[in-house]
């Protein structure tokens, strides 16, 4: 794994010199593009999405009647909750920021450390973990088959009263439904070469020849590998290091994996600040230079920030025929 970081970090420098040696990196023809536009279709069972998104939208799925699993994932903004780390059950805050649920699907893992391969897997962890939704599968099924409602849309869909696996399955079908097509920057690839600007085309060859591309990449531009945080840099010099900031060694007890977390998607990064398993940049701009230095060895120019941070702006897509909104710092 250390041999695997170091051909990494290398591949990284040489891409980030490469862009420091002139003023702008060399135009790149757009074909073959390491980013790909999110799918404008996703075929999925409506009676199931409407069942999972009453659900994901229910108090009742928690122990107490308190939270929804939109209480901490505002689909009316990014996905997240714009929050440093959420509170949970018991009011304290919890370990990791809130990532955004949207294109959550896309991502071959799940959650900042990558511990849950499933949607089905997740959202079971969440529904019964003590400092998330606290509840257990006796006391739902009991609030959900008290509800005639449910029971009736239960059997209409899966042909019998509300059970785990169904509760599981309408959920994640919701979850899959969560896509963004249609941002600026996907139209820019499918040809629509005026939906971004020259500077915004110009931070993406920014972000492109500073070697960011490394990492996110694809449709979910990250969101499909594993990265230490803190190739170049210990981010975590400033202050104490909290359990959480082990990432996956949290639950692997590997060695390698001390610092390691999943990579996450930029997708509306522009709309679900702050940034970082801890929330620890508050704006994008304070996120860029941040990864340059700990990732990448660099110091960026303003210029440079604000030209990359241009780009990412464009990632932002619509939700239900609408763009994404912003509306950070609007919670505590």
């Amino acid at each position: 794994m250390a041999a695997i970081w170091a051909l990494l970090a290398a591949w990284v420098a040489f891409h980030a010199q490469a862009a420091l040696d002139s003023r702008d990196p060399p135009m790149v023809p757009l074909v073959e593009e390491p980013i790909t536009p999110v799918p404008g279709d996703v075929s999925l069972d409506t009676d199931k999405v409407r069942l999972g998104e009453r659900l994901f939208n229910d108090i009742r799925l928690s122990g107490d009647d308190a939270l929804a699993c939109a209480s901490c994932h505002v689909l009316a903004e990014g996905g997240d909750d714009n929050r440093t780390r959420p509170p949970g059950s018991d009011g304290e805050p919890l370990n990791y920021n809130a990532l955004t649920v949207f294109n959550a699907a896309l991502s071959f893992r799940l959650n900042w450390r990558g511990n849950f391969r499933t949607l089905e897997e997740q959202n079971e962890a969440v529904l019964l973990d003590p400092r998330l939704m606290h509840t257990t599968w006796e006391g739902l099924l009991s609030k959900l088959r008290a509800d005639e409602a449910y029971r009736e849309a239960f059997a209409a869909t899966y042909g019998s009263d509300p059970a785990p696996a169904h509760v599981l399955d309408a959920l994640a079908t919701f979850q899959r439904s969560l896509t963004t097509p249609n941002a600026r920057f996907d139209r820019h690839l499918r040809g629509e070469r005026d939906a971004i600007t020259p500077e915004e085309e110009r931070g993406y060859r920014l972000f492109k020849g500073y070697g960011c591309v490394a990492c996110h990449q694809g449709v979910s531009v990250g969101g499909n590998l594993f990265q230490r945080f803190g190739i170049f840099q210990d981010p975590f010099s400033q202050g104490p290091i909290r359990a959480a900031d082990f990432g996956r060694f949290t639950t692997t007890s590997k060695a390698d994996d001390r610092f390691v977390f999943r990579v996450p998607s930029l997708r509306n990064v522009a709309v679900t600040a702050p940034y970082f398993h801890d929330g620890r940049a508050q704006t994008l701009e304070q996120a860029i230079a941040e990864m340059a230095r700990t990732q990448l060895g660099r110091v960026l120019t303003e210029r440079d920030i604000g030209l990359i941070a241009g780009f990412l702006r464009t990632l932002t897509g619509e939700y239900r025929g609408h763009p994404l909104s912003d509306r950070a710092g609007s919670r505590p």
